[in-house]
């Protein structure tokens, strides 16, 4: 039996929390189903694990140039607060499950036990396969592949889970977590097929990530928005707005076109954004926090991202702005070459062993499809939410204070950006991220309060976590065991609703399998379902 566990904590540490190799095993296990050649078969495991780690690299990179900005920010204004970010939400679960252990932490996680982390991946990602491979019932069509997201949601899904039901044993809470994040993951990605399949013409694959629910909601808002602007343009022809339009279809003239190109407009929005907020913080504090232990790892501010006495503040602003640009260059460089592989082997797991089924992978992955302005628009929108959301957070002199967190900040309202626009142009792209913004923060100050996770300094605090998993919490603590019930049946009703709400084909049935497994024929039938309800609406 110890040999079994081992077994098992190796493959869940080694293979499942590491999304490169489980890109890579899965294009090894398409191309030996597609009878491919061995060398054709290793080619394709290089380029898509070594894609996925160049992604990893630009969004590392990325999290690195801009940590000091948030680091510094709290820095010059004393703010002692819990970070949202996944990271520090990990080591925040840690402490308290140690702290509980010594007992002088919360007593609900005196039960708790970090190493049921790695057991959990296992089980979940078999749940997840069960329920797609029983898709004619479930209706659920997604394989959660993102590792280290899993990681660090099963870190909180025990915190929650075990505030709710404190005399859960490891046995129960295992099987307590298993359904509930394998449900979520499988569902949650499946809500992303078609937001993903529209945004990529068809590329094969879903979102697996933390904020899938707010990427369905953000496309359904994006697309209201657009059904509202086709209906209006209808009964007043010539009536368009920039603002209507997506960034890819925006042509500025004049010197507004260096815009167009999105190196150059990455580059230069990011230095105006960031740059105000550098210069809000200081040139002599940003020296005198370079200058504090380079070890800690709260910095991250070594080499050129560095500010040092006699150094051009100017140059250094610049410096640390552009870096946004040639990250999210190298990143879309890691999606161009893993998802190319992807897409093809997939069509053997699909047509062989999963019939039908995509892979949910990092959100990253879209920023190398629509516009990257999106991305940094998104971006920027969502930090402003959050920072006003933040400042109110002061004013009210709430308890609980939020700081930033790059990851949050980032791949939530980009990725929502970049779903927007695709779906309700430009101020779409600006008003959902907004509002995601404060979500963020509100949702996250809430939560971690009330279930004792903000003293210990942070809370994974992306979407899904800051709004759906709280009211997960909230069901589950009042209505106990059959809030448990509440939220699986909740869960799996939502694909049963997503094929009845499917447009029809010719033959009156649901296309909603078609949206992977003959995207070009579902597109056709959802574009002339919407031009109907267009058309009807604007008599």
């Amino acid at each position: 039996m110890d040999i079994l566990l081992a077994a098992v904590n190796w493959f869940s540490k080694t293979i499942l929390s590491q999304p490169a190799w489980i890109i890579g095993f899965i294009v090894v296990i398409g191309y030996c189903l597609l009878g491919k050649k061995w060398y054709e078969v290793l080619a394709g495991f290089i380029k898509a694990s070594v894609g996925y780690m160049i992604l990893s690299v630009g969004s590392g990179g990325l999290i690195s140039s801009f940590r000091p900005i948030t680091v510094g920010l709290s820095q010059r204004f004393n703010l002692s607060a819990m970070v949202i970010d996944p990271y520090f939400g990990n080591n925040a679960v840690d402490a308290g499950v140690k702290a509980a252990a010594a007992g002088n932490g919360p007593a609900f996680l005196a039960n708790a036990n970090v190493s049921q982390y790695m057991l959990l991946l296992l089980f979940a990602y078999i749940l997840n396969i069960l329920l797609v491979a029983l898709k004619r019932y479930t209706k659920l069509r997604a394989i959660f592949t993102t590792g280290n997201v899993q990681v660090q949601q099963a870190a909180t899904a025990l915190w929650l889970i075990m505030f709710c039901f404190p005399s859960l044993m490891s046995v129960p809470a295992l099987v307590v977590m298993t359904i509930l994040l394998g449900l979520y993951w499988a569902v949650g990605s499946n809500l992303t097929i078609g937001p993903a399949q529209e945004l990529t013409e068809g590329a094969g694959f879903a979102i697996g990530h933390q904020q899938m629910f707010g990427i369905f909601l953000a496309s359904k808002a994006a697309g209201w928005m657009r059904k509202r602007d086709e209906i209006r343009q209808a009964k007043n022809p010539g009536k368009t707005s920039i603002f209507d339009k997506k960034l890819e279809d925006i042509e500025l003239p004049g010197w507004l076109s260096m815009f167009n190109e999105n190196m150059v407009s990455t580059a230069l929005l990011m230095t105006l954004f960031f740059g105000i907020i550098l210069i809000v913080i200081g040139p002599d504090f940003l020296i005198k926090l370079s200058d504090k232990d380079q070890t800690a790892a709260t910095y991250l501010l070594t080499g050129n991202a560095a500010l040092k006495a006699g150094k051009s503040f100017v140059f250094y602003i610049m410096y640390n702005c552009f870096q946004f640009a040639v990250y999210l260059t190298i990143l879309q460089l890691g999606v161009r070459t893993f998802v190319a592989e992807l897409t093809v082997s997939f069509q053997g797991i699909s047509n062989k062993l999963l019939k039908g089924s995509v892979p949910g992978v990092d959100c990253a992955v879209t920023f190398g499809f629509g516009s990257t302005n999106a991305v940094t628009l998104g971006f920027m929108a969502g930090a402003i939410g959050q920072f006003i959301a933040i400042a109110v957070l002061i004013l009210i002199k709430s308890p609980v204070l939020v700081v930033a967190g790059f990851i949050p900040l980032f791949f939530d309202n980009a990725t929502l950006g970049v779903f927007a626009n695709n779906k309700g142009g430009l101020k779409a792209c600006l008003i959902i991220p907004f509002i995601c913004g404060l979500c963020q923060v509100f949702g996250s100050a809430l939560i971690a309060s009330w279930v004792q996770m903000y003293q210990y300094g942070g809370y994974l605090g992306m979407f899904d976590w800051a709004v759906v998993w709280p009211l997960f919490t909230v069901i589950m603590k009042y209505a106990g065991w059959i809030g448990i019930a509440i939220v699986a049946v909740f869960l799996l009703i939502i694909p049963q609703l997503q094929y009845r709400s499917a447009p029809k084909d010719e033959n009156g049935e649901s296309a909603y399998f078609l949206e992977v497994e003959d995207y070009d024929k579902y597109a056709e039938l959802r574009d002339a379902a919407l031009a109907k309800q267009v058309a009807d609406a604007a008599k």
